[in-house]
């Protein structure tokens, strides 16, 4: 095997939103710091994503000494703050999972309203706010932030270069969301690791990501399309699913940094 490589890293601050490709990433106990950091809710606190809104995929975000920035087509940036004034708590609900979320203010809310055409309002998880991970994959000491599951997805370019082998036209590695790519190694080699070390830092492989049809967006123009699901569907399904990619489980904190080792120990 030739040497393996982080190739590949990535977070989004908001869940569903444009990611962001990164250097170097801060690692704390819910994953890259900041990483899925805010959601948003409808009018009942229950999360929203491209699933139920497309157009997510068209707004792009950036961190600032001060909090975020959003920027959309058609829209003002605008900037959100990391503590709004007078933001109101709640609890809002990603999957099965009822978090305590503080509010990031009327303003974000109105924005993203508009632009999405419903009402939504902004979250981000406050520092006491601890979301435990699937006690069946995970130990009490796990905790994700508003990610679906897990605080990390992996997933190797040669995985991704296979499947575009398979399609009329290749997708970029984006459309996946994924925090880490690994160079070197075989296509789908990640499904039989167990343990790695990417630089300092030890991951455990905790299960396959299924596949939902965020995959299919065009990050371009919101709109939704067939592959790469229906090609998946007839060489990476299992049961009802359809998988491609690692979820991971992170030891520790630290610091990782594009072109770092990754070995694999299990």
């Amino acid at each position: 095997m030739s040497q393996l490589t982080l190739s590949g890293l990535y977070f989004y601050p908001v869940k569903s939103l444009r990611g962001i490709a990164l250097e170097r990433a801060p690692v704390d106990g819910r994953g890259i710091r900041y990483d899925r950091h805010w959601i948003v809710v409808d009018a009942a606190g229950k999360f929203i994503t491209q699933r139920q809104q497309p157009r997510m995929a068209l707004i792009r975000t950036a961190l600032t000494p001060g909090g975020l920035r959003l920027s959309a087509p058609a829209m003002p940036d605008l900037d959100v703050t990391f503590a709004p004034d007078g933001a109101a708590a709640a609890t809002v609900q990603v999957w099965g999972d009822q978090c305590l979320a503080q509010g990031a203010g009327a303003e974000p809310a109105a924005w993203l309203s508009r632009f999405l055409g419903i009402d939504c309002r902004l979250f981000f998880m406050p520092e006491q706010t601890e979301r435990a991970v699937d006690p069946r994959y995970a130990g009490p000491q796990d905790l994700v932030g508003f990610a679906d599951g897990f605080p990390f997805l992996l997933i190797s370019q040669a995985s991704l270069d296979d499947l575009n082998s398979r399609l009329e036209q290749a997708l970029p590695m984006l459309r996946f969301r994924p925090n880490l790519v690994v160079s070197g190694c075989a296509p789908y080699a990640e499904d039989g690791w167990r343990r790695i070390r990417v630089g300092g830092l030890t991951f455990r492989v905790a299960k396959p990501c299924s596949r939902c049809v965020i995959p299919t967006i065009d990050p371009e123009t919101g709109e939704k399309g067939v592959e790469p699901l229906r090609t998946l569907n007839r060489y990476r399904r299992e049961g009802n699913q359809v998988y491609f990619g690692q979820n991971l489980l992170h030891d520790g904190a630290g610091e990782l940094k594009l072109g770092a080792t990754v070995e694999v120990l299990e």
